[in-house]
């Protein structure tokens, strides 16, 4: 019987880039002058466990890469190699390089080794003691072949109750060359012990074969799961080192067998299990659509007798408690911690900070806030580039700072909060802050409406303008002027607002406000005529009704309300789109002033019709982009309500509060 392995593939990939990111974050936290070692075994186990997958699958060149970096790693365990930045950086790149050697099998594509030969050169050098070789295109592929190999294998107690034996691995490896076995019966208990149902040997194989490691290993296929392996390359060990049986650190400590007296006890059931994004987003879309049955049944049941029906109504508010409580539990399982965002920023700023020749120490806090994995995919980016920010711009050089009476280290703080139903992430460094002045004399050389009485608040979003930059010069770090624009565009496309605050020689804060998730929102539900819109309540300043010496017009029919001291732009949403039979008269209709991006609009309504969850429809799949309009909802009704969209309403007008 075959075994089809593509179905393992994707859980492959996934555990080794998760394996990768233990490497990388271990890496980082290594320091080179004294080593833990419970740390390097963590990052030991997780080459190793990439090696061998890789090997498995037949992703020869990163088995091969991976073979290499796992050596280095165990010389460091083993006390025979001392580390050093270099090395550290040198193990670095070596994670960078498997990311990409992923990156290319994910995409199957045959894998690159080209580009990757340089640093695997570094690497035997580095194992051999020898110079880096200065040919760029001498093959590497030889240095990895093997003259035998030394087998560490240690059967689980349990084995011959899977059908195996020892003896059938043992055959095959003789196939394969001068073969020898040496038993260690270190651990056999004593006679009257003995279960003969359980394996106590262990051995240490010896073949003398030049065969690959996947051919090896394939030779303990059907039993990998059942015993510990550590396959040692006989040329890359001192002989000496290969008497006794290593104890196999990189394998998580077995637990014993069951008691012959106490049989029949299950093995621990996994606490978590793997599922497709694609079924989770199925599911919430499906949940999504009994909220709203449950919403139309709810509201269909006001219109009963509670006298003839009253079984019926409590049936339908047990019904929407336990919708209300399964929505949750749904949304939930797409709930990350965040994490998964902030644990690739230690390299960032060790790279950036390295390049610009700055010390930089980053803190964190909040790592456990959950929010929806769809906002953690796009909130990487703009993270990313307000953190590069803060070491480009904000942190001073170590001798700036000393001069300045600051310690040579600069910090930066990433945090992460909850804030009712939103997700609140800082950054913050202790730089020299933002030069107001600068930012003035910039912002007019582009162009851009400016004026020295501007509070600070607005002089910071001026760094929000596309295509502004204060950088003298263009650099790989800052100067086109793409930063920051797409910072808050795309998080605006999230929902969210971004603002900066900032104390000259003190530092600067950046704030990003996200919702937890995008598959529901709480929205202010207004009635224009015939039809009801949801206003995100995130946007919602206040609502008044207007007394007429409030409005006035200006630049022919643009309409303005006061509204203590400050004018702000009207849009009659009936005409905006198209309603008929709305409220005409500004003084008997209600507005509600949202804001986006430091801009106000006042919406005009006939009425206020409540607030409520809505689940959030994409209108763009089923219909097309429309002004003003981000997404739509199904109401208690069955009618669809659009979900406006504050931020182009408030642009839209912006040039009105400007004439």
């Amino acid at each position: 019987m075959s075994i089809d392995m593509q179905q393992f593939q994707q859980t492959f990939f996934e555990e080794s880039l998760e394996g990768l990111d233990v490497m990388e974050s271990g890496l980082l936290a290594m320091d080179p002058s004294a080593l833990d070692a419970e740390a390097i075994n963590a990052i030991f186990r997780a080459a190793h466990s990439i090696k061998g997958g890789a090997g498995t699958f037949g992703f020869e060149p990163i088995s091969q890469f991976t073979h290499v970096v796992e050596t280095l790693l165990d010389d460091l365990r083993s006390g025979a190699r001392q580390a050093d930045p270099a090395l550290v950086d040198l193990l670095l790149r070596s994670v960078d390089s498997l990311r990409a050697m992923f990156d290319d099998a994910q995409a199957g594509a045959e894998i690159d080794v080209a580009r990757h030969h340089a640093v695997q050169r570094e690497l035997l050098a580095v194992l051999e003691g020898t110079p880096v070789p200065d040919d760029d295109d001498q093959d590497v592929t030889p240095a990895l072949a093997v003259a035998g190999w030394r087998i560490a294998f240690r059967p689980h107690a349990d084995l011959f109750s899977t059908g195996n034996d020892p003896l059938h691995v043992f055959r095959e490896l003789a196939g394969m060359g001068e073969f020898t076995a040496t038993p260690d019966y270190s651990e056999l208990p004593d006679l009257a012990a003995i279960d003969p149902t359980l394996c106590y040997g262990h051995w240490v194989l010896d073949l003398q074969a030049p065969v690959p490691e996947t051919q090896v290993r394939d030779a303990f296929a059907w039993i990998e799961d059942e015993c510990d392996l550590a396959l040692t390359p006989q040329h890359l060990v001192d002989d000496s080192e290969l008497g006794t049986l290593p104890k196999l650190a990189e394998v998580p400590e077995q637990k014993a067998p069951p008691s012959r007296s106490n049989p029949g006890h299950p093995p621990a059931a996994s606490s978590t299990l793997r599922v497709g994004v694609d079924k989770i987003d199925t599911l919430i879309n499906l949940v999504g659509e009994l909220v709203i049955t449950q919403s139309m049944l709810n509201q269909a049941g006001h219109e009963l007798d509670p006298v003839h029906h009253e079984r019926l109504i409590a049936g339908l508010e047990t019904l929407a408690r336990n919708t209300r409580d399964l929505q949750d539990a749904v949304l939930s399982t797409r709930m990350v911690v965040i994490d998964s965002v902030f644990k690739r920023f230690p390299r960032v700023v060790r790279d950036v900070a390295t390049q610009l020749g700055k010390q930089v120490e980053l803190h964190m806090e909040g790592e456990g806030t959950e929010l929806d994995r769809s906002v953690t995919e796009k909130i990487v980016d703009p993270l990313t580039h307000i953190v590069r920010n803060s070491i480009d711009h904000g942190i001073e050089s170590p001798e700036q700072r000393e001069a300045a009476g600051k310690p040579a280290k600069g910090h930066i703080t990433l945090k992460a909060a909850h804030e009712g139903g939103f997700i609140v992430i800082e950054v913050m460094d202790d730089g020299a802050g933002l030069n107001r002045q600068r930012i003035l004399d910039k912002a007019r050389q582009s162009g851009l409406a400016v004026s020295d009485d501007m509070s600070d608040a607005d002089v910071w979003q001026l760094l929000f303008a596309p295509g502004f930059s204060t950088a003298e010069a263009v650099t790989d770090l800052s100067g086109r002027g793409v930063g920051m624009d797409v910072v808050k565009r795309n998080i605006v496309g999230l929902g969210g607002q971004v603002t900066l605050s900032s104390q000259a020689g003190q530092g600067t804060r950046v704030e990003i406000r996200l919702p937890l998730t995008l598959a529901i929102l709480d929205g202010m539900l207004v009635g224009v005529g015939d039809e009801t819109y949801v206003i995100p309540l995130n946007v919602v300043c206040e609502s008044l009704q207007p007394a007429a010496a409030d409005i006035k017009r200006i630049t022919g029919q643009a309409e303005m309300v006061r509204v203590r001291g400050e004018y702000i732009p009207i849009l009659r949403l009936h005409q905006a789109f198209g309603v008929a039979a709305a409220q005409q008269a500004l003084p008997a209709s209600v507005l509600v002033i949202v804001e986006s991006e430091g801009k106000r609009v006042a919406l005009q309504v006939d009425e206020l019709l409540g607030h409520q969850q809505v689940v959030i429809k994409n209108l763009e799949e089923h219909y097309g982009s429309v002004f003003g309009v981000s997404g739509a909802t199904i109401l208690g009704n069955g009618r669809v309500s659009l979900i406006l969209d504050a931020g182009e309403l408030a642009a839209t007008f912006e040039q009105v509060r400007a004439a």
